[in-house]
């Protein structure tokens, strides 16, 4: 199998690894008998894996603790569209 690149907004290419690990985890992720998909949003294993994920980023980005992290739904279309309404001040035209 030839390995293909996209270079568009999305999805993203992924690495091997990563890719391997999550097969390895698709039926039973951290050993709790269920996949990553089936784990309740309410409940205390995705809590710590929201948790984690900030934690990443603030890592990763050098976010500092005065900023929130929001994990929102949508494509790059609403991205494409929320870079300029936030960058244009409030009496500024686009």
């Amino acid at each position: 199998m030839s390995n293909i690149f996209n270079f568009s907004a999305g999805p993203a290419m992924m690495p091997p690894a990563v890719l391997k690990q999550a097969q390895a985890e698709l039926l039973n992720w951290h050993n709790q008998g269920t996949s990553v998909m089936e784990v309740s949003h309410r409940g205390k294993y995705f809590v710590e894996l929201a948790a984690q994920s900030v934690e990443n980023f603030r890592e990763l980005y050098d976010i500092p603790e005065n900023y929130q992290i929001l994990f929102l739904q949508g494509g790059a279309r609403g991205q494409f569209a929320a870079i300029p309404m936030n960058l244009i001040g409030e009496k500024g035209k686009a």
